[in-house]
């Protein structure tokens, strides 16, 4: 009987705080470990791939500067070439969806209408949908177009993937923001869409530059769905590194890898510092 009563009495709230502590290290460990473990393979020494390394150098990254300089002959596209397609793909699809999203979490939160509940569940589809699928059908809708789209089909694709992102954290702010802000400013004179531009869209900023911020890594990451539009000519960076591990796994990945977690790491950094943890909504 005493034993039966040990067993169902429940945990101090000093035990409970030890449990949630170390589940929370064994999960936070388990999330990292691919991510060190990748480190410490760049650092490798050795010509094989064994994990741990006999013995460390830099040779791999000096490999991979001599890649990013002197492309190989064997590479259908350069690394910088990969790099400013990133670059460049990443910056439009965080620039439109942006644009997109502003009047969009505007009308969510602001406005009543028909089908509002189905719209707000609508933009969250790209996040359950599953990428394959997604890419699948959007080389189907783009290959049946008159016309060919190249860049521009990487740009559609990411902010499709993008916008959730952005119109949550939009959205976020928008909920802060009451309607007497734009009632004050439109009693002074402003018209509405001044008082929308002028007073609304400032006090939005810290939703704002959060979903920019996010767009600009969710696109800058993505590979399953580019996988499926990409060509020759318009590769991204995920996209070149897989293809240089198609044959043969090329040691130097990793040094590209810890160059991309890096700066997804900056970006992060720069995120917080700038909205703080308040305004932004995964």
């Amino acid at each position: 009987m005493s034993r039966k009563l040990l067993r169902s009495q429940p945990l101090l709230p000093g035990e409970t705080g030890r449990f949630a502590a170390i589940l929370s290290g064994v999960i936070l460990f388990l999330a990292v470990t691919p991510i060190l473990t990748m480190i410490v393979m760049s650092f490798s020494g050795a010509a094989n791939l064994d994990f741990p390394p006999s013995s460390y150098s830099l040779q791999w990254y000096r490999a991979a500067w001599q890649t990013f300089v002197s492309p190989d002959q064997s590479d259908v596209l350069s690394l910088g070439k990969a790099m400013t397609t990133s670059l460049m793909v990443a910056c439009l699809t965080m620039i439109f969806a942006t644009l997109i999203a502003v009047p969009a979490s505007y009308a969510l939160t602001r406005c009543e209408f028909r089908g509002k509940a189905f719209a707000m569940q609508l933009m969250s589809l790209p996040l359950v949908f599953p990428m394959v699928v997604l890419g699948l059908a959007l080389l189907l809708v783009f290959d049946s177009l008159p016309f060919h789209l190249d860049t521009s089909r990487l740009v559609i694709a990411h902010v499709i993937l993008a916008l959730p992102f952005v119109i949550k954290n939009c959205t976020a702010s928008m909920m802060t923001i009451g309607s007497e802000v734009e009632e004050a400013a439109q009693m002074l004179g402003a018209s509405p869409t001044r008082a929308i531009v002028d007073v609304v869209v400032p006090l939005m900023k810290s939703g704002i530059l959060a979903g920019m911020l996010l767009a600009f890594i969710v696109s800058f990451n993505e590979f399953t769905v580019t996988y499926f539009l990409y060509n020759i000519d318009v590769m991204t960076v995920p996209i070149w590194m897989y293809s240089r591990t198609v044959s043969s796994l090329d040691p130097t990945v990793f040094s590209f890898a810890v160059l991309i977690v890096l700066i997804d790491f900056v970006l992060i950094w720069a995120l917080e510092k700038l909205v703080g943890e308040g305004g932004v909504s995964f």
